[in-house]
């Protein structure tokens, strides 16, 4: 996946004249605090330059687990077309791009960012480029929510990591009373990020609220340690990625984990493949989680048919149809 044209543009002119010994320098230490999920009271954008090594290093990789997570979501529920939207911990506003790429006639988009040097990116980004009315607002997510107003969709992405886990409940009531219809949060494709969404995915259904995706049922889930629920997508890295991570692949794979709810049930229900896909000469093995609540392997060959052709087309993370 890369980049929509005038995302990409925006984050070149962000980028321009940015000495890149001082890059790569704070790509690295955003790295390592990224990875230790480090909860030492910094944020971890709290620098301007912290917020230009996201936009090399992390923005892209971001950019793709939101948006395959949405289209995941709209697939569920072709007909939700959100009008307003509250995105919390909202960096330079990567969920704002990729909500506006898939529905352009967002009206209304209110976003709470605790870093002032992302909010300024933020702002700079989106001036002329996004057509939404767009409100940014300075605030800690954990105690500062108590005055929005609720929303059509409500987003958290890769926010849930960098809290305390003590302030999880609270947060997740919060954000649920916020959602006017569709709630939705992204963290990393990890142990620990699944084990938060599966937190999430608790108390909400405990709350009323219909799951939309992954699951494609209200059952607990049906994985157990050491394995886990995520997803990947595969990502192009640009010159200047390469040289801020010293890496020479070009592209990497971003793993992640999702939980789109909602007050409406979804259209329809299908098993998910949550594995990546083995295959082989006349037949492909699936991993499969499936509407009654179970996951199993199923086994496609070429007496199924139809049924195999279709399989073969599908991807981890995509939907088996009937």
């Amino acid at each position: 996946m890369e980049l929509p044209a005038p995302l990409r543009q925006a984050v070149d002119r962000m980028l321009e004249k940015v000495p890149l010994p001082a890059l790569k320098q704070a790509a690295k230490t955003l790295s390592d605090r990224y990875r230790a999920e480090l909860r030492d009271g910094r944020l971890h954008m709290a620098e301007d330059m912290a917020v230009k090594a996201y936009l090399a290093t992390r923005l892209p990789a971001t950019y793709a687990a939101v948006r395959a997570s949405l289209d995941a979501l709209e697939e569920a529920r072709p007909e939700f077309a959100p009008r307003t939207l509250l995105d919390v911990g909202a960096g330079p506003g990567t969920v704002l791009w990729a909500t506006t790429d898939l529905w352009p006639d967002l009206q209304q988009a209110t976003l709470v960012e605790a870093s002032n040097p992302a909010r300024k990116v933020g702002e700079t980004m989106a001036a002329g480029a996004i057509t939404s009315e767009i409100t940014w607002l300075a605030g800690d997510i954990t105690i500062d929510l108590s005055d929005l107003k609720p929303a059509d969709m409500v987003t958290a992405a890769y926010v849930l990591d960098e809290i305390t886990p003590a302030s999880l409940p609270k947060l997740t009531d919060r954000l649920w009373q916020l959602t006017a219809d569709t709630l939705l949060i992204v963290e990393p494709g990890t142990p620990a990020g699944w084990q938060r969404i599966l937190a999430v995915r608790r108390q909400l259904i405990e709350a009323g609220a219909h799951v939309l995706a992954p699951c494609p049922h209200d059952a607990p889930c049906p994985l157990a340690p050491p394995d886990w629920c995520h997803f990947a997508r595969r990502v192009a890295r640009s010159r200047l990625h390469r040289l801020a991570k010293d890496a020479e692949v070009p592209w990497e794979d971003e793993k992640y984990i999702f939980i789109a709810a909602s007050r409406q049930p979804a259209a329809s229900r299908r098993a998910r493949v949550i594995a990546p896909t083995k295959s082989g000469s006349g037949k492909i093995l699936l991993k499969l989680c499936q509407e009654d609540g179970s996951a199993a392997e199923r086994l496609f060959t070429k007496r199924d048919g139809e049924l195999f052709k279709r399989a073969r087309r599908l991807d981890w993370g995509d939907t088996l149809s009937d």
